[in-house]
C-alpha cells in the first residue's frame, strides 16, 4: 500500500519583527498605549546622545538636551505625519536642539569676560597629546552650519539625503558645506599634520 503525501503549499510567515518598528510603536502610542514611548526611547537614545555629545563638544550638557529632545517628541508624537522615517524627524529635532544650546552659549558668552589667560589654540600640545580631543577641538571651530553636516556624514555615517532630509536644505548644498567643512578642519589642523599622522 502506498500513501500518497500532499504537497503542502507554504504560506508567507508574517514578519513578527514589523509590529516593533518605528511606525507601528508610534501608531500604537497614538492610539493610546503609551509604554510603546519608552521603546523607542531605548532604542533611539544612544545616537540622539552621540549626535547632541558631537555637535555641542560639551559632555556635562548631554544628557540634558537629550531630555529636552524626547520631552519635545513626546509632546508632539501624535501629530507624527508618516511622511519620512521617524529618525529623519528625530534627528531634525535633535539637531534643532544644539542649535538652540549653542544660540544660547553664544549670547551668555556675550556677557562673560574672557580670561586673559585663556588658551583657544594648540600652543601647549606635548607629546602625549590627545589626538581625538584636538580633532574634536577643531571640528568645534568649524561655524555650526558646516560642522553639523560634517558630523552626520563622517561620524554618524548618514546618506547626503538623509542629512539633506534631517537639516532640510538641497543635497547639493549639503555636498558643498561638506566639502567646505573638510577643507576647514585640514586648515586648521595644517600646522600639526605631522604629528597627527604619526
Amino acid at each position: 500500500m502506498s500513501f500518497k503525501r500532499k504537497n503542502k503549499v507554504l504560506q508567507p510567515q508574517p514578519r513578527i519583527l514589523e509590529i516593533n518598528d518605528d511606525f507601528s510603536l508610534i501608531k500604537r502610542f497614538i492610539e493610546g498605549d503609551e509604554s510603546t514611548f519608552k521603546t523607542l526611547v531605548h532604542r533611539h537614545k544612544e545616537k540622539v546622545r552621540n549626535i547632541i555629545y558631537l555637535t555641542i563638544s560639551s559632555p556635562e550638557e548631554v544628557d540634558d538636551i537629550a531630555q529636552e529632545v524626547f520631552i519635545t517628541v513626546y509632546k508632539n508624537l501624535k501629530s507624527f505625519r508618516f511622511e519620512s522615517q521617524f529618525t529623519t524627524w528625530l534627528y531634525r529635532i535633535t539637531v534643532n536642539k544644539c542649535k538652540d544650546h549653542l544660540r544660547k552659549m553664544k549670547t551668555r558668552s556675550i556677557f562673560v569676560p574672557v580670561k586673559e589667560t585663556e588658551d583657544h589654540g594648540y600652543n601647549h600640545l606635548t607629546e602625549d597629546m590627545d589626538v581625538p580631543a584636538i580633532v574634536q577641538k577643531a571640528i568645534s571651530k568649524l561655524p555650526e552650519k558646516l560642522r553639523t553636516p560634517l558630523l552626520l556624514k563622517d561620524i554618524e555615517g548618514f546618506s547626503y539625503q538623509e542629512i539633506a532630509d534631517t537639516i532640510q536644505c538641497e543635497v547639493g548644498t549639503v555636498k558643498s558645506r561638506i566639502f567646505r567643512a573638510r577643507e576647514g578642519l585640514r586648515n586648521i589642523l595644517k600646522p600639526y599634520e605631522g604629528e597627527l599622522k604619526a
